[in-house]
């Protein structure tokens, strides 16, 4: 038995469940604000797209995917983060095909960590997606929390981080735009944790999956790669991108995306996923190339969490401090009292389903960074969500 895995935490919504068990609802319709699973129809055009693909589930899927995959995500990143003048770019040697980020945020861990290193941490921001910390725990690793904390707009204070820190970095996780906090990092802040990678030689891994959910047209959220690029880092080394269609395209069955950065990681990589035995199914990948292919729907999905964003910030901006993030479908507020508590009232006097900061996130320098804050995903329709926030407006 891998004595690693008596280090894992439950997930947070085991430990919801466990907490809630007891609670008594109130005798009103339950609306899901707890799981962050899109619930916006997926774009009408895949269902001919999987039907006419159907035949495919006849064939063993190559690991590396079908070209005319590794093509639509080259092509997509080129449109989306302007790598346009980059020569170097490559859809066969810079982009694999993952069946969806959770599984290769996990196995990237696994591939790359070297236990043998003199430095030996994985670093992670606190509050945190937990796929981050179990895989480094069941790598073996030593793990590093960096607090998200108002006061550095729910980012870690990397300035702050100490060359002596810094040389023990192995692997650095970051999520932009963040989880839970929305918050969307600025190409100079993905700048400096460059060169920090390059100068300490540490390997970044950059969650982007909340990348197509933005509320300003004129400023899409920037990537690690795109920043990478206007600094002239035209080889990406140092440097993974973590995309998928469940937020993007309402796809989280799916189970689709894809990695692209560094060659020489994503070769490594490649030959790990040969073993570990990932690859994606020959129809999921034909649907996966038309929902690259189209961004006509992507547009629709943001006006839709837009307009959640507005009218639930507006019925509830008078009682809750609610601020609009610029990236994610989640509100993060700091309600400056033991969240376990406000989740339970909240179910018991309304029947909204929220998940406690706290479950997110752990002590660490003093602090448990998630305390306080209760993370609302807008995922339920326009209706329930209106309804949510007429309900809570009467408890406050």
């Amino acid at each position: 038995m891998n004595p690693n895995l008596k280090r894992l935490q439950p997930y947070p919504f085991e430990k919801l469940r466990a907490q809630m068990a007891s609670v008594t609802a109130a005798d009103l319709r339950p609306i899901a604000w707890s799981i962050g699973e899109p619930k916006h129809a997926p774009p009408a055009f895949l269902h001919d797209q999987i039907v006419a693909s159907i035949a495919g589930y006849s064939s063993y899927p190559a690991t590396a995917g079908l070209p005319a995959l590794r093509a639509a995500i080259a092509n997509w990143l080129v449109r989306r983060f302007q790598l346009h003048n980059n020569q170097n770019f490559s859809a066969d040697r810079h982009v694999i095909p993952v069946t969806g980020t959770r599984e290769a945020l996990f196995a990237a861990v696994q591939a790359f960590y070297d236990p043998s290193a003199s430095a030996n941490e994985v670093w992670m921001p606190n509050p945190f997606y937990q796929i981050y910390e179990g895989a480094a725990l069941l790598a073996g690793a030593t793990l590093t929390y960096l607090n998200c904390v108002a006061e550095h707009d729910y980012q870690p204070d990397y300035a702050s981080i100490s060359d002596e820190q810094w040389s023990r970095c192995q692997i650095l996780f970051i999520c932009t735009p963040g989880n839970p906090s929305g918050t969307v990092m600025s190409s100079e802040q993905l700048q400096f944790l460059i060169k920090k990678a390059i100068q300490f030689d540490f390997i970044l891994l950059s969650d982007e999956c909340y990348s197509e959910l933005y509320r300003d047209e004129s400023r899409p959220p920037v990537g690690l790669l795109q920043a990478a690029e206007q600094m002239g880092h035209t080889d990406f080394e140092h440097c993974l991108v973590f995309h998928s269609l469940s937020k993007r395209s309402n796809l989280p069955g799916l189970r689709s995306g894809f990695v692209a950065g560094d060659a020489h990681l994503i070769r490594h990589f490649s030959a790990y996923r040969t073993y570990h035995g990932c690859a994606m199914p020959v129809p999921h990948q034909q649907v996966s190339i038309a929902a690259w292919n189209d961004e006509s729907h992507v547009l629709e999905n943001r006006r839709l969490y837009n307009e959640k964003f507005n009218a639930v910030v507006g019925e509830l901006k008078s009682v809750l401090p609610l601020t609009i993030p610029d990236g994610s479908f989640y509100l993060w507020p700091d309600l400056a009292e033991d969240d376990t508590l406000v989740a339970q009232r909240w179910l018991e006097q309304a029947n909204i389903h929220i998940l406690p900061g706290q479950y997110l996130s752990r002590q660490n320098a003093g602090i448990n960074p998630g305390y306080g804050h209760v993370r609302i995903a807008l995922v339920a329709t326009l209706d329930d969500c209106v309804e949510a926030a007429r309900r809570l407006k009467r408890l406050y």
